[in-house]
């Protein structure tokens, strides 16, 4: 998903607004109208039931609902219907986590009262198109096979410890051959069929792989971003599949506080304390960046203006200097692949020298 451009969907004059909570079976409305008429109800959470639920709304509607997994398609459907979808921001909706007696049916009723009153104060975002949705799933599917393999293999090295033996340093994809050798007498046929199954999720992980490699051919502004020595067809891919629009975002450094990388702040009179950094929007990216950024800190790092900057502050940082560092750096780089793809520019390791047009 991806913060509206405008932070803005105020609500015309004469206007229907509905709050709809969506469930997972079922979503509760509550709908105003300008003379203060209400009405309230449940609709069930599939698209038969919603496209059916708004045909009955009046035309052009604002159907207010908070950000989830059923959001994405929701916000399409109502769009479809000839209505206007305002998605809310969760972490501005405390009025609603914290309601003492928080109920579907009042969950409702406050996005309508909240969409009517100002849709600012909801902060709403877009979501990305359907087409980039799925392509992008490809990316949060291999996320999830490289997650559940790495479990396995702490699984089964602890095991094989527990034992008195060990298996030895490998990489996740030359494991399932090294553990089989090392598994001890009498943990074959516990330890077997989880090796079979990481072996099994090293193959289909290369399989997304080379599904990657295809996405950043038809993505062809990823080359742009693939000059950068440690950003690779994934980081790529993710990063322009989750930004979609670049011009959403009128400077680069914005991008930065997007993913959630600038410190978080609770500025009060002459009370402004360091914070760590928010950690708001997409985390997928931001682990992806993170990695990138140690790429460029570490040993195989080539020569730029990025890494030895990051380096100098990493020298000064004190015992936590490297991890502020690596934070620091990945915020960088999120800013700087940003600028390369707004400008189109060959990348320059090191920006004293003449820019060079693409």
């Amino acid at each position: 998903m991806k913060k509206n451009s405008t932070g803005k969907k105020n609500r015309k004059r004469g206007e229907v607004v509905v709050g709809l909570d969506l469930g997972d079976r079922w979503s509760h409305y509550y709908g105003l109208g300008d003379d203060g008429e209400s009405v309230r109800g449940r609709v069930g959470t599939s698209r038969e039931g919603i496209q059916a639920w708004l045909s009955k709304l009046p035309g052009g509607s604002l159907v207010v609902m908070e950000v989830g997994t059923h959001s994405s398609w929701v916000s399409r459907e109502v769009e479809a219907g000839g209505h206007r979808a305002l998605v809310a921001d969760a972490r501005r909706l405390e009025l609603i986590s914290r309601n003492q007696s928080k109920s579907d049916r009042q969950d409702a009723e406050l996005l309508a009262r909240l969409g009517r009153a100002d849709a600012a104060l909801l902060r709403p975002i877009q979501h990305r198109g359907e087409l980039a949705q799925q392509d992008l799933a490809a990316i949060r599917a291999r996320d999830g096979l490289v997650r559940s393999r790495t479990q396995l293999i702490n699984t089964v090295r602890g095991l094989v410890k527990s034992a008195g033996s060990r298996v030895g340093k490998c990489s996740a994809e030359a494991f399932a051959t090294r553990a089989a050798m090392a598994i001890p007498p009498g943990l074959e046929t516990a330890l077997l069929p989880l090796v079979k199954m990481i072996g099994s999720l090293s193959e289909q992980i290369v399989v997304l792989d080379e599904l990657v490699e295809g996405l950043a051919e038809k993505y062809p502004e990823t080359k742009r971003l693939r000059q950068i020595k440690g950003v690779g067809a994934l980081t790529a891919v993710a990063y322009v599949l989750t930004l979609e629009d670049p011009k959403r975002f009128p400077r680069s450094r914005q991008v930065g506080a997007y993913l959630g990388m600038t410190p978080a702040r609770s500025q009060s009179g002459e009370r402004d304390p360091q914070r760590r950094i928010s950690k708001a929007g997409n985390g997928y990216l931001r682990r992806l960046l993170v990695g990138s950024a140690h790429y460029i800190l570490g040993p195989f790092g080539p020569p730029t203006a990025l890494r030895e900057w990051g380096q100098r502050l990493a020298e000064r940082g004190g015992d936590n200097g490297k991890k502020r560092a690596v934070v620091a750096v990945a915020r960088k780089l999120a800013v700087l692949l940003h600028r390369l793809w707004v400008s189109g520019a060959v990348y320059q390791p090191f920006p004293q020298q003449a820019p060079v047009a693409a």
